[in-house]
């Protein structure tokens, strides 16, 4: 697999690297990136020229594809992230995920599309946490005994009413005088008897 990554540049810029990639490659003017140490952050050098960039990530995955023949597709790439180079006045992005897709369908499409992410009680999670680490060493889970009690408190009596019916009574056994024709055989079904030939 190839390394791929998506470079958005304002119009400006992409008619000069389109220029750039037109003339002959032994002109003076290069291009450059690079990258802080926070590794989302850098500099995009065309020619003299310095524009802030940033690394975002992208909503989805996109896969890359290349032909050789116009016929059969290769996949090259998934990429997940693309780096967005801007004006010197355009502010910078305070988020890490890019809330756009690729394409105009996929607009705001973290949050038309995708669920939400649960809000999550800090502490319920660590009690849960605990729970499992203590029933991966044996123990047993506290939580599930205070939930019960909980619910029962916090219940209508339901709870309270279910328990206190009498559990069904197992099926009775059949009498003694049966047992001596199959004496060593378990009782069958008529279903057991249909085909012994498998």
């Amino acid at each position: 697999m190839e390394e791929q990554f998506i470079l958005r540049v304002p119009p400006s810029v992409a008619e000069r690297i389109d220029r750039l990639l037109d003339e002959n490659a032994s002109d003076d003017k290069s291009l450059d990136l690079s990258f802080s140490d926070d590794g989302r952050n850098g500099t995009f050098v065309i020619g003299d020229d310095h524009f802030p960039a940033s690394l975002l990530d992208l909503p989805g995955i996109v896969e890359s594809y290349k032909t050789y023949d116009d016929s059969v597709l290769i996949k090259t790439a998934d990429v997940g992230q693309i780096i967005m180079v801007r004006d010197e006045g355009d502010p910078a992005p305070d988020v890490v995920e890019y809330r756009h897709g690729l394409t105009p369908p996929m607009r705001d499409a973290r949050r038309r599309r995708f669920r939400r992410e649960p809000d999550l009680n800090p502490e319920l999670v660590r009690r849960v946490e605990k729970d499992l680490l203590n029933i991966m060493n044996g123990g047993t889970a506290e939580i599930v005994d205070m939930e019960m009690g909980e619910q029962e408190e916090v219940g209508d009596g339901s709870a309270r009413n279910a328990r206190k019916k009498a559990a069904p009574a197992p099926p009775s056994k059949p009498s003694a005088s049966g047992a001596g024709a199959n004496a060593g055989e378990p009782e069958r079904s008529d279903s057991d008897e249909s085909d012994d030939s498998m």
